[in-house]
């Protein structure tokens, strides 16, 4: 129930999934959303403290379901998967976790570009680090957009293959997401 078989994924791994998918859109919205907000708006300092807590925690999942994949079996993929959609599924999914982590890495280095550490809602505080270069928040405030903009393109893509699988081929791809093994 908790863990992959070689036919299912298993909650711990269907949990994460659309947590993170939920939370890397309303991070991407919220993001969007606050580069526009002026100083005097009331949300100015609560958005960004925010994005920054929920972004931390959003790593720590991740880190959770990159061991989680190398501990689990990965669902075989189905008979008339052809060649080139496997090949296409995994570098998907390897640029998704990369982009993610890049996300973060750049969020962390824009936030504590001044040696100041990241408060995640007030339960721990991540530390700060040393200015690793010049224009470090300004560097990695442009990283972090952009992944963040190919991020979300490519989480398109995937729901768009998602929904191939299901509509056009009309196999489980997609049902291996939603429906957990009961054991």
């Amino acid at each position: 129930m908790f863990r992959n078989t070689k036919l299912n994924y298993g909650l711990i791994a269907i949990a994460c999934h659309w947590l993170s998918a939920v939370v890397v859109i309303g991070l991407f919205a919220v993001g969007v959303w606050m580069v526009e907000l002026t100083y005097y708006s009331p949300w100015y300092k609560t958005a960004p403290h925010w994005h920054k807590s929920v972004g931390i925690l959003l790593l720590g999942v991740t880190l959770f379901r990159l061991v989680w994949r190398l501990v689990n079996p990965k669902p075989a993929s189905e008979p008339n998967h052809q060649t080139w959609e496997k090949v296409s599924a995994q570098i998907a999914h390897g640029a998704i976790y990369l982009l993610l982590l890049v996300i973060m890495a750049a969020g962390i280095l824009i936030s504590t570009a001044e040696g100041r550490g990241i408060m995640v809602f007030d339960w721990f505080e991540l530390p700060g680090l040393t200015p690793l270069i010049e224009n470090q928040a300004d560097i990695a405030g442009d990283i972090h957009q952009y992944a963040a903009y190919s991020l979300i393109a490519l989480v398109l893509l995937h729901a768009l293959g998602a929904l191939k699988h299901h509509f056009i081929d009309k196999d489980s791809t997609l049902l291996k997401m939603i429906k957990f093994n009961r054991g």
